[in-house]
């Protein structure tokens, strides 16, 4: 059963900012799409919950750098 979210991410600024949050979050197996909306500072999560956790993900993204809220 494929899940989305949608997380409030802080201090995404740029395109690499984009890129090291989306490549990321796509090497984690079981992660179908991600989508990352610098303006609103949100990114979007399509991913399989039998195979990855929310928190595997937020944990991802915060090792890049950035704040889940």
């Amino acid at each position: 059963m494929v899940e989305s979210v949608t997380l409030n991410v802080e201090g995404m600024s740029c395109q690499h900012c984009v890129k090291a949050v989306e490549s990321n979050v796509k090497e984690l197996g079981g992660v179908n799409d991600v989508r990352v909306h610098l303006e609103q500072g949100t990114v979007d999560v399509d991913f399989q919950a039998a195979y990855v956790s929310l928190d595997q993900i937020r944990e991802t993204i915060e090792d890049q750098g950035y704040t889940v809220k």
